[in-house]
């Protein structure tokens, strides 16, 4: 195992109306809110979480089932070493996706959908 699930990152349009939708869909409830971010959590502390994140450019929903426009959320994996995380995906054939930052690290899949490597920051 290299990490633990995190977060599960939605993008979308409006990240307040969409987090309180799923507020009442789920036993969740807004943990954290910022400028074009909301995180819903069961608790406080709780992990994982499911947080929206606002699609800064004109936002186009998924098509489901179709693949004209596929779906549009990315997971973080919380790991405790950066770069050992990042040689261990790496080996299993994920690729950079070339955005770093002290906390973060963005990757593809190989199908190409992206994830994040995630580490608290100090």
């Amino acid at each position: 195992m290299i990490g633990t699930w995190d977060i599960l990152v939605i993008d979308c349009p409006d990240p307040l109306s969409l987090a309180r939708f799923y507020e009442e869909l789920l036993p969740m409830r807004i943990v954290e809110q910022e400028e074009g971010w909301v995180t819903l959590a069961a608790d406080p502390g709780a992990r994982p979480l499911l947080a929206f994140q606002k699609v800064e450019q004109d936002y186009t929903p998924p098509q489901w089932p179709g693949q004209d426009v596929p779906q549009q959320m990315h997971l973080d994996v919380k790991v405790d070493d950066m770069d050992a995380a990042e040689q261990q995906v790496l080996a299993l054939g994920a690729v950079k996706a070339g955005f770093d930052r002290e906390t973060f690290r963005v990757y593809l899949d190989p199908a190409g959908h992206p994830f994040c490597l995630v580490t608290p920051g100090d």
